[in-house]
């Protein structure tokens, strides 16, 4: 059995689509059906698949009944299909799209934040997951339900606003060259967004620096995280970077919207530089909120204060916030964030309660 493939553009899409995310991927059993009587998923060593300690004919397996759907502790809409791959089990979840954007919106965002913030990271959540669909179009799954793509806790996370939201901007999508965009997002930028490029190394004029305002209530929006030399020196040593003890740090350059590009390290035993993978591979093991920090020695550590909790590309939820609290409507807010791109409808359905609103045809182009 296979959950079909997302293949639609939006110059042809007229219904609306189906996605497909993978929520569970691993060895351990796992509890699927419906949320009154679920079955218990394992795997053997042979890559078979048990339900209930049956074995199961085929690689695939599906619950009887028409859902909603509980696997483990989340209980999901739409149709679910458990595959055998690679010795591990696989719970895939077939849901429809608006569907999908309502737990999302949820998932990403606080239900109780203004209107329009809502509604622009329900544009951003759709355009995303339709982006990463046609991407991967020869692929079982189109997302993950983490914040590997994209928080997807299924009905748990759908609230009266997510779905007002949802409905509001239903099949509204934002494009460049008539192709959903990467609409990446991130919690705080710390006063400016980084480029695609910085971070990913690829160049999507969309996605560029932007400044950022009024994210001081956020929490992680300025930060301090003190660390001792032999703390350093051993991350460093993991990274096969061995210096001795670190004398000092220094920030050799910074990328266009000011994060670090480049580090350079001083021990007791030689010098280091780090950069690109390597770099990020320390910063990932410090637990650094962002990569936009200065570093300080205070009382024999070294203190990196910094701003922003994220990637820092596209848009700032709590910029979001704040644009939509000063009456700004979601349209100028991805205007704001996702510079030159197209806000379009993909596919039309029916909203219950409102008439249907004319989407505009270009958002700063």
């Amino acid at each position: 059995m296979v959950l079909g493939v997302l293949a639609c553009s939006v110059a042809t899409a007229r219904m609306e689509p189906k996605v497909r995310v993978l929520l569970y991927e691993g060895s351990a059993p796992i509890r699927v059906g419906t949320p009154d009587s679920p079955a218990t998923i394992s795997i053997t060593r042979a890559g078979q698949l048990r339900v209930d300690g049956k074995p199961v004919d085929g690689r695939d397996w599906a619950p009887a009944g028409a859902g909603p759907w509980r696997v483990g502790e989340r209980r999901v809409r739409g149709e679910i299909v458990v595959r055998s791959r690679a010795g591990r089990i696989e719970v895939l979840n077939r849901v429809a799209l608006e569907d999908y954007v309502a737990s999302t919106v949820g998932g990403e965002m606080s239900p109780g934040w203004p209107e329009e913030a809502l509604r622009a990271q329900a544009v951003a959540a759709r355009t995303y997951v339709l982006h990463e669909a046609g991407r991967r179009r020869d692929a079982a799954w189109d997302v993950r339900a983490t914040a590997a793509s994209q928080v997807y806790r299924g009905l748990a996370a759908e609230t009266r606003e997510t779905r007002k939201a949802t409905r509001s901007t239903a099949g509204e999508v934002l494009t460049w060259a008539g192709e959903p965009i990467l609409a990446v997002f991130h919690s705080t930028a710390g006063g400016r967004t980084a480029t695609a490029a910085e971070v990913w190394g690829e160049d999507l004029l969309y996605l560029r620096v932007v400044e950022v305002e009024d994210e001081d209530e956020a929490p992680r929006t300025y930060w301090r995280t003190p660390l001792d030399p032999e703390a350093l020196e051993a991350m460093l040593a993991a990274l096969g970077r061995s210096v001795g003890r670190i004398e000092s740090i220094r920030v050799v350059a910074r990328t266009e919207s000011g994060r670090v590009k480049s580090l350079e390290l001083r021990g007791a035993t030689g010098l280091t530089r780090l950069e690109g993978t390597a770099l990020r591979s320390l910063l990932d093991r410090l637990g650094l909120p962002s990569s936009l920090f200065d570093i300080r020695e205070s009382g024999g550590q070294f203190v990196f204060v910094g701003s922003g909790y994220g990637h820092g590309v596209g848009m700032s939820q709590w910029g979001a916030r704040a644009m939509a609290q000063k009456g700004v409507s979601y349209e100028g807010i991805l205007a704001r964030f996702y510079p030159g791109t197209r806000l379009e409808r993909l596919f039309s359905k029916r909203i219950e309660g409102r008439r249907p609103h004319r989407v505009r045809e270009g958002v700063g182009r």
